[in-house]
């Protein structure tokens, strides 16, 4: 949901050296905040994951900080300074004891993990994305919230990277349901979420806002509709879940609750050009999201990430074992042609367990979520022949979609939900505590050898 390689269009929403989303070529994001806290140097925002040419570390980094309550559902880098986002309220230094009272929304150094108690801003609900400025001097978020700062920011809000502090002239449009993703292209901050409108106009699960004013932005309307429905009669309003936009800025793509896009049938995930006029629906299609997992998810997509190259992405799910579909699976996808009836290339099975989250670094496709298995299709709640031990996380050669070797070991608990592949590592945020069997407070780092 979840960034090192720079790219000088799209942004992301969600590390030091990648909005897992994870991305690294250059983006002409700029800024850098200095270790003193406040001045800006010309240094790329991180918006993409980086690429990698080896397979990260399975030993932590000792220095990052620890979230001591809730979820750490995004992390960004600008420069030298990195950001998390989530539901936490409380945080603390490695190697102290003292907690600091900072809520949903901190920076630390990239280097020394050292919090910055001078950057607080006051968010009153959780924060799910993130994306950098043009210029690196400012931070979008977006989430649950309703307040920042104690003046009114219906989901969305832009603040000063270095201080906390609201941009001026930034007044976004009210959304009336939460936002679970965001990136940034050239003037347009796309986001997607739970909403189904936009200062009181339809815009179901997907939107665009002016980037420098927050005014909504009628380019991008692709019309979701016709949200999902179990056997069983369950569902849930048209929703996004994540979605992520090409190195180059031209393609966006998307997952979430929804049977049709632009009057087009799209089961779960879509794909779509962008211009600097609008959005247009790809003729890029699957149906193998169609048929039903559990009874009770209506949608099972969670998470999405493009290749650093552009060519090909991995979307991963949840859903339960059900043979012949992709539930509870990562699945790599090429773009090439736009047509219909794609199939993946490869499909990599947990056998049961949920996935939420997936970093392409180019060596590897990382993948989280609470997952006990990969190379488990046979698997059905259970290990089945050739399953291999990833708890928690894991990584997959994206060539042959087998596991790789690499099996640092984390506590499962819901779920590893943010995967940030930075040019010096790999990030991850989630629920739980123990990685590589070492106290690491909701986020941990994985450095290249």
């Amino acid at each position: 949901m979840t960034t090192s390689r720079d790219h000088p269009r799209a942004t992301r929403s969600r590390p030091p050296g990648r909005n897992r989303r994870h991305r690294s070529a250059a983006t002409g994001l700029v800024a850098a905040l200095v270790a003193a806290g406040s001045a800006l140097s010309a240094t790329p925002a991180l918006a993409v994951n980086a690429t990698h040419a080896t397979v990260v570390s399975a030993d932590p980094a000792n220095w990052t900080p620890h979230a001591l309550d809730g979820t750490v559902y995004r992390i960004l880098q600008i420069g030298n300074r990195v950001y998390l986002a989530g539901s936490f309220t409380k945080v603390r230094n490695a190697g102290t004891t003292a907690d600091l009272a900072m809520a949903r929304l901190i920076a630390f150094d990239a280097t020394t993990g050292r919090i910055d108690t001078a950057f607080r801003p006051v968010v009153n609900g959780t924060v799910k994305a993130l994306a950098a400025s043009a210029d690196g001097r400012s931070l979008y978020i977006g989430g649950s919230f309703t307040s920042v700062n104690g003046v009114a920011a219906p989901r969305v809000a832009r603040i000063d990277a270095a201080t906390g502090a609201r941009v001026a002239g930034f007044a976004p449009a009210a959304l009336n349901n939460q936002v679970n993703d965001m990136r940034l292209v050239g003037g347009r901050l796309i986001v997607g979420g739970a909403f189904q409108t936009v200062a009181g106009v339809t815009r179901r699960g997907l939107a665009a806002l002016d980037a420098a004013t927050g005014t909504a932005d009628g380019s991008v309307n692709l019309r979701l509709e016709g949200p999902r429905v179990t056997s069983s009669g369950v569902t849930a309003p048209v929703k996004v879940e994540a979605l992520d936009v090409s190195a180059d800025g031209g393609r966006l793509i998307f997952v979430g609750n929804f049977s049709s896009v632009a009057g087009q049938p799209r089961h779960q995930l879509a794909v779509a050009g962008l211009t600097a006029t609008g959005a247009t629906l790809s003729g890029w299609s699957t149906t193998r999201y169609q048929p039903q997992c559990a009874r009770s998810m209506p949608t099972y997509l969670r998470g999405v990430d493009i290749s650093p190259d552009g060519t090909w992405f991995v979307a991963v799910s949840t859903g339960a074992a059900f043979p012949g579909t992709l539930c509870d699976s990562a699945s790599r996808f090429e773009f090439g042609t736009e047509t219909a009836g794609k199939q993946p290339t490869w499909v990599n099975y947990t056998g049961g367990d949920t996935l939420l989250s997936v970093a392409i670094t180019g060596t590897a496709v990382y993948v989280g979520g609470h997952q006990r298995w990969l190379d488990n299709p046979f698997g059905r709640n259970s290990a089945g022949a050739g399953a291999v031990s990833r708890p928690g996380i894991g990584a997959i050669n994206p060539v042959t979609g087998r596991a790789l070797a690499w099996n640092p070991t984390k506590d499962r608990g819901v779920g590893t939900g943010e995967l940030y592949a930075t040019d010096r590592g790999l990030f991850i945020g989630s629920d739980t505590t123990k990685v590589a069997g070492e106290y690491h407070g909701r986020v941990a780092f994985f450095p290249l050898p």
